[in-house]
């Protein structure tokens, strides 16, 4: 199944046609794409056997965030072995770094960013997973009931910020406004061959700059939940950025930065594509 938030009404993606929840369902749920993950199996259970009305056609562009309103955005950071040594850290062994991503910063698949002025701006490709139902204290064995989907995230980050101070400011150096598009839509684990190893690919003006696999991770998708719920609750419909491969702008010689007018693609295997495009 494949939710989505078109012109911030939630929608079921059919055969790349659009159907209206609210619609569909008889006002049963809501048309808010963040209210769903409060009632996700309730939802499930509804969407499963619906005799669904004939989808509309859209724009990419008029999606926005599957997840637009997450009470907590947890973002891991060093968990693929080839980015930890790029960006000259050790390989993180009990937890990797956690930071979040303001909420202000979120965006949907198809966007226009504004560059900070005087900045360096970098990309991260990463693979976006949703809670759908409370975590607390959960075992890995257990996790992946706990995921709504997953979805493509970019895990855009200016570098002077983030590593100005007498500590990084992660978290703001990297929510920017536009800085965390997700989409294009939510995808239920149940769709893929095996959750754990998707292709994630990254591209500037068609040259691909990133590609990895998620059965890279340091952390798994189930480790990841396991550990952070040990510490707090995940929430329905908080957002978790899962981590970048090798190929970020940061740890290349001579460094790189995204520019004015460039274009970059974001693609997870089984899920789609981000497309951003930046200006000065």
């Amino acid at each position: 199944m494949r939710i989505a938030n078109l012109s911030g009404r939630l929608a079921l993606i059919v055969d790349g046609k659009a159907v209206d929840v609210e619609h569909a369902s008889g006002g049963s749920f809501s048309a808010d794409p963040q209210a769903v993950y409060e009632r996700w199996e309730e939802f499930r259970a509804w969407a499963a056997p619906a005799a669904l009305p004939e989808g509309v056609a859209f724009d990419p562009a008029e999606l926005g965030s599957p997840a637009p309103a997450p009470r907590q955005t947890l973002a891991i950071g060093l968990n693929y072995r080839d980015h930890a040594a790029e960006s000259g850290f050790t390989v993180p062994e009990v937890l990797p770094p956690v930071f979040t991503k303001f909420a202000t910063s979120i965006t949907g698949p198809v966007t226009e960013v504004k560059l900070p002025k005087d900045g360096h701006t970098d990309w991260e490709v990463e693979l976006v997973a949703v809670i759908g139902r409370r975590a607390e204290g959960v075992s890995e064995d257990d996790a992946w009931s706990h995921i709504a989907g997953l979805a493509v995230g970019q895990d855009i980050s200016e570098r002077i910020s983030q590593l100005a101070g007498p500590v990084p400011q992660f978290s703001l150096g990297k929510s920017f406004p536009g800085f965390t598009p997700i989409g294009p839509w939510l995808v239920t684990p149940d769709e893929f061959d095996n959750p754990d190893d998707l292709e994630l690919r990254c591209a500037i003006n068609g040259e691909e700059v990133q590609e990895g696999r998620t059965c890279d991770l340091i952390f798994s998708v189930p480790t990841l939940i396991a550990r952070l719920s040990a510490v707090l609750p995940l929430l329905p419909g908080d957002v978790i950025f899962t981590g970048t491969p090798a190929g970020v702008g940061l740890g290349r010689d001579p460094q790189r930065w995204l520019a004015a007018g460039d274009e970059l693609v974001s693609t997870v295997e089984g899920i789609g594509e981000l497309r951003q495009t930046f200006v000065a």
